[in-house]
């Protein structure tokens, strides 16, 4: 994230004592399985995050209270597992050069919020910066890269977003590897998400230093409009972000993924448009991280974040990112190759009318040749229709040349299908 907030300056101990320090801590770690890493991100991680929502405002008290309605409304029996604590929880670091939490934040510390979540079968996520300060000014992890993850493994942290603000002369292949070995070294399987906006393009060489990364610059809640500030940098609106995101799908898979940025569904978008982002990111195979009060939603937000079907698109054990087929009449039309043949169908309506389109399943015999090599076989192949909205099963495709379907798109809104190969 960039925020164009003043810097706080913090008198910092020698970096050589606590570099010397943390390495001497990690040796009887460096032995440890790189197994513990595997299976981190067979499919896209789900979650929730403090930062589109409370921003800096922050504590102990919201994060377990964040903590209780995920497990009482069933998000983390849908599979929201991750409770990430974004940026601004940060206090002075020791006299050896340790981070420490804020003690007026989280009096109770950073451990006992970890452990208060595991209890829950939950799990611990936490920021932190490559730079000299994080963006919003707190402490960066520039020079204290295996003491941080030390600090982080003691207090039983399960995911480290990873950002890139206060970076100048910083080699970002350099400083993200250098944060995946000090995670490594200190034995505890932390899933790394590198929040970089995309700007080196990690996509081409993070597999094997992440398990995701970000694509674009910071989301905002708005569906299609750019947020430009004085200092020169750019928010995303939603179809922004899956204008950027939609392009690199032959660089994401199991174990590492392409992130557009987290969710912004509940925070003041229409529910037409909170239920096309949440389908678009389920069908780009994205993270799926939370923003909005889960203490407080609507039941509209409610249905959205919990269409376990829809869910399932997302986590699909094929684990391949959907694409953006074609545009008819102001209408795109995305495929996801699934599990077992399967496959997920999107009729995306960007616009700000309601579109009517009939359907002609042979108009969509198409392969995959860029990833999966899949063919959707309309022409020989049937499959049964079930609409992911209205959870309802709408017929069987035919092999026949003939108009079958005839639909209206709302604005700014998707019609979403599953179609299963019948036996």
């Amino acid at each position: 994230m960039k925020r164009n907030q003043k810097k706080m300056s913090k008198k910092r101990p020698t970096l050589c004592r606590g570099i010397f320090m943390a390495m001497a801590l990690c040796c009887s770690s460096l032995s440890v399985s790189a197994q513990k890493w595997e299976h981190l991100a067979d499919t896209p991680q789900m979650g929730w995050s403090t930062w589109n929502k409370f921003q800096g405002d922050i504590s102990e008290e919201i994060i377990k209270g964040i903590a209780d309605a995920m497990v009482e409304t069933g998000l983390r029996d849908a599979g929201y597992t991750y409770i990430n604590i974004d940026d601004c929880w940060h206090g002075e670091r020791d006299a050896e050069g340790f981070i420490q939490e804020d003690p007026k934040k989280f009096p109770n510390g950073m451990k006992s919020v970890a452990d208060y979540l595991h209890s829950k079968g939950l799990k611990l996520g936490i920021y932190s910066d490559a730079g000299s300060a994080t963006c919003a000014g707190m402490p960066g992890s520039l020079g204290h890269e295996y003491q941080d993850a030390i600090q982080y493994a003691r207090w039983g942290v399960d995911y480290l977003k990873y950002d890139w603000c206060n970076t100048t002369n910083v080699n970002p292949q350099g400083a993200y590897q250098l944060m995946s070995d000090a995670l490594r070294s200190a034995g505890r399987p932390i899933f790394f998400s590198m929040c970089e906006w995309g700007s080196s393009k990690p996509w081409k060489w993070a597999r094997e230093v992440g398990h995701s990364w970000r694509t674009t610059p910071d989301i905002w809640c708005n569906f299609d409009s750019l947020r430009v500030f004085p200092a020169g940098y750019s928010q995303f609106g939603v179809m922004q972000c899956i204008q950027y995101n939609d392009t690199l799908r032959r660089y994401a898979g199991r174990g590492y993924w392409n992130d557009p940025d987290m969710l912004e569904v509940g925070n003041g978008m229409t529910e037409n448009e909170d239920r096309a982002h949440f389908t678009m990111w389920c069908m780009m195979a994205s993270p799926l991280i939370l923003g909005n009060d889960l203490r407080n939603m609507s039941e509209a937000t409610r249905n959205i974040i919990m269409n376990k079907e829809m869910i399932a698109i997302d986590q699909d054990t094929l684990g391949i990112q959907g694409f953006h087929y074609t545009d008819r009449g102001g209408l795109q039309f995305w495929f996801k190759p699934l599990a077992g043949g399967n496959w997920a169908f999107t009729i995306l309506n960007p616009t700000r009318q309601d579109i009517s389109f009939t359907i002609n399943w042979q108009d969509f015999n198409l392969t995959d040749s860029e990833v999966s090599g899949r063919a959707t076989l309309f022409n020989t192949q049937v499959y049964k229709v079930y609409n992911l909205w209205t959870h309802k099963l709408e017929g069987k495709t035919s092999t026949k040349n003939k108009v079958e379907r005839k639909l209206t798109i709302k604005s700014r809104d998707v019609v979403s299908y599953l179609l299963s190969i019948t036996k």
